[in-house]
């Protein structure tokens, strides 16, 4: 089981925000699907994912969403996902 938080963030403050939850072992092949799914549920675009998108979050547990990141100019300054440690 593993959990994610994810926010967007415009200026300095939270506008919206999500905990993901999957019932399952954490794996870095299905992190797209996770974004997906989280983005979904944020009614938002699903940013371009990168290898270097992957590795943040793998070394630093958070990894930063950009509007460069988004095909489609997004109203918010930045999308955080971050990783829950239980």
């Amino acid at each position: 089981m593993f959990k994610i938080w994810a926010k967007i963030i415009k200026g300095e403050k939270i506008i919206s925000q999500l905990v993901y939850e999957r019932n399952e072992k954490f794996t870095y092949s299905q992190f797209f699907n996770y974004l997906s799914d989280i983005c979904e549920g944020l009614d938002i675009a699903t940013p371009v994912l990168l290898k270097t998108h992957i590795f943040n979050y793998a070394k630093f547990g958070t990894v930063k969403f950009l509007p460069r990141d988004f095909t489609e100019p997004p109203s918010f300054d930045k999308l955080v996902i971050e990783n829950i440690r239980r």
